[in-house]
C-alpha cells in the first residue's frame, strides 16, 4: 500500500512521528493508501522552510512569479488524465467529471492569477505641487490554506494560486479524505522551478495539524473552506491573533422556479444543480421552491430526469452519480433521509443506500416538508433535495431567506424586472439567473450569514493575500 508524504522545502518527507491514517477509496470502501497524520513538529519544519524562502519570493519580480505559475498551469494540463484518475479514486466522483471540471479548473486558477498579478494596479492620489500618496500591496507573509474534500484540487489551487501570486509563502492542508492530487502537486511545483519552501503541503486531520496551522503565530492569514461548525472555530482562533481570515462555509441554497420560466431548461439544469458531484458541492440547490401553478408539472418532469441518473462505478463513462466520500458521510446523508420521514416528508424517489461495495446513495427527492424543519434548515451535502410550493414572489423570498445560510441562489424567470428584484432581496452572496455554476474568476465569491466571511476570486483574493501600505511623499 502506498504511503504518501508531506511536501516541505521542495522535498517529499515522512511525518516526523511516523503516524499515518488510511485513505479509503469511496468506490470500494477499502484503503488504497496511507496519509501522514502530521504533528506540530512537521509544521515547524514547514514554517522554517517558508520563512527562509519568503525574502526572495516576496521580492521576486512579478513577471518571474507569473512565469512560474503559468508553467505550473501547463504541467497540470499535461497531467490531466493522471490527476483526474487519482481524484476520482480519492473522492468517488465520476472520472469524466474530474476530467471535464475539476482538473481543468485547477489549471485555470493558476493561469488566471499568473495573468492577474501582471495586470494588478494600485491607487495614487496627487496633490499638485505638494505631495503624492500611493498604495502598495505588500505580501502578508506565511499563509495557511485549508481546503475541503469535495473539489480537492480545484479548491486547493483556488486558495494557493492567489496567495503565491502576491508573493506569500504557503502552508497548505488538503482534506485527509482526499489528499492525492495535492500530494502530486509538489512534484509539479518543482518541475515549474518554484523555489523550495514557497509551497509546503502538510497532510493530516483538521482537528490536529489544521488547527495547529491556524494557531501558529507565524501564519498571518488563514483561508478556510469547509463546514460552518469548523469555520467558527477557525474564525475564533484566528481573531485572537488578529489574523486575516477568509471563511467559505456551508450552504442550504434555494432554487426558485417561477411559472414564467423556460420549464425544460429549468428542469434539466435543476437536476444538475441538485446531483452533480453526488450533491457534494456547496453551491448545489438543495431546496427547490416552485410556483404553485407549475408545481405538479415541474415535479413530473424533474422526477423523469432523475430516473435517467446512473449511480455506479466512477470509472464508467455512463455513471452520472458516483460514490459519497466516506462511510461516515454516507451514514450522515442516510440519517437525514430518515429524519425527513419522521418529519412527515414523502420520498418521491431514492431514499436508500445501494447494496453494493462502496459508499453509494440513491439520488433522493422529498416533498411535503415544512420550511422550518431540520431537513430544510440543515446542510446535508449529498444527493438529497426537497420540493416546496410557493404562491407569490414575496413568499418565495421569505422561504429562500429562512435559513441561517446565504451562499448561493438560483432564480428561474423570463421576467427581467422580477429577476433583478428577487436577486436583490435574496440574502445570498452568489445569485444565478436562468443558469447554475457559471463562474467568472474576476468576480468575488463568498456567502452571507453563516455561509462565511471574506471573498475569494479576482482582485478580492489578491487583496486578501496582501496588506495595503499608504506611502506619502512630499514634493
Amino acid at each position: 500500500m502506498q504511503k504518501i508524504q508531506n511536501f516541505i522545502n521542495g522535498k517529499y518527507v515522512d511525518p516526523v512521528k511516523g503516524e499515518y491514517i488510511d485513505n479509503v477509496e469511496p468506490a470500494t470502501g477499502k484503503a488504497f493508501a496511507q496519509v501522514p497524520n502530521s504533528s506540530i513538529e512537521d509544521l515547524e519544519l514547514a514554517i522554517d522552510a517558508a520563512q527562509a524562502a519568503f525574502p526572495a519570493w516576496s521580492t521576486m519580480s512579478v513577471d518571474k512569479r507569473s512565469r512560474i505559475l503559468h508553467k505550473l498551469a501547463d504541467l497540470i494540463e499535461q497531467n490531466l488524465d493522471d490527476y483526474a484518475l487519482m481524484e476520482s479514486r480519492d473522492n468517488g466522483k465520476p472520472l469524466w467529471l474530474a476530467k471535464a471540471v475539476d482538473i481543468p479548473r485547477a489549471s485555470t486558477n493558476f493561469r488566471f492569477y499568473a495573468s492577474a498579478i501582471v495586470n494588478f494596479s494600485t491607487e495614487a492620489q496627487v496633490s499638485e505641487g505638494f505631495m503624492v500618496n500611493y498604495t502598495r500591496r505588500a505580501p502578508v507573509g506565511i499563509v495557511g490554506c485549508i481546503s475541503p474534500w469535495n473539489l480537492p484540487l480545484y479548491l486547493f489551487s483556488w486558495k494557493i494560486a492567489p496567495a503565491l501570486a502576491m508573493g506569500n509563502c504557503v502552508i497548505a492542508k488538503p482534506s485527509e479524505l482526499t489528499p492525492m492530487t495535492a500530494y502530486l502537486l509538489g512534484k509539479l511545483a518543482n518541475e515549474a522551478e518554484m523555489p523550495a519552501g514557497v509551497l509546503n503541503i502538510l497532510h493530516g486531520e483538521g482537528k490536529g495539524i489544521g488547527q495547529a496551522i491556524v494557531e501558529h503565530e507565524a501564519t498571518k492569514a488563514i483561508s478556510f473552506t469547509g463546514g460552518t461548525a469548523t469555520g467558527k472555530i477557525v474564525g475564533a482562533t484566528a481573531s485572537q491573533q488578529f489574523k486575516k481570515v477568509s471563511l467559505e462555509l456551508g450552504g442550504k441554497n434555494p432554487n426558485i422556479i417561477f411559472a414564467d420560466c423556460d420549464l425544460d431548461e429549468a428542469v434539466k439544469t435543476s437536476v444538475k444543480s441538485s446531483f452533480t458531484n453526488q450533491g457534494e458541492i456547496c453551491l448545489c440547490g438543495s431546496r427547490i421552491l416552485i410556483e404553485e401553478s407549475i408545481y405538479e408539472e415541474f415535479k413530473r418532469q424533474f422526477l423523469e430526469e432523475c430516473e435517467k441518473l446512473v449511480v455506479g462505478d466512477p470509472m464508467d463513462p455512463k455513471t452520472t452519480t458516483g460514490a459519497l466520500v466516506s462511510e461516515a458521510h454516507l451514514n450522515k446523508v442516510d440519517s437525514y433521509v430518515q429524519l425527513a420521514r419522521e418529519e412527515g416528508g414523502t420520498i418521491l424517489t431514492g431514499g436508500k443506500k445501494l447494496d453494493r461495495e462502496g459508499f453509494y446513495y440513491e439520488p433522493t427527492v422529498i416533498e411535503g416538508l415544512d420550511e422550518n424543519c431540520r431537513t430544510n434548515q440543515e446542510e446535508i451535502f449529498g444527493p438529497v433535495v426537497t420540493l416546496n410550493k410557493f404562491k407569490s414572489e414575496e413568499e418565495a423570498i421569505e422561504v429562500a431567506n429562512s435559513t441561517r445560510y446565504g451562499l448561493s441562489c438560483t432564480i428561474w424567470t423570463s421576467n427581467l424586472q422580477r429577476a433583478h428584484r428577487v436577486a436583490h432581496a435574496v440574502q445570498s452572496g452568489i445569485i444565478w439567473v436562468n443558469c447554475w455554476l457559471v463562474r467568472d474568476l474576476r468576480t468575488p465569491f463568498g456567502g452571507m450569514k453563516d455561509s462565511g466571511i471574506g471573498r475569494e476570486g479576482g482582485d478580492e483574493a489578491l487583496r486578501f493575500f496582501s496588506e495595503p501600505q499608504n506611502i506619502c511623499i512630499k514634493l
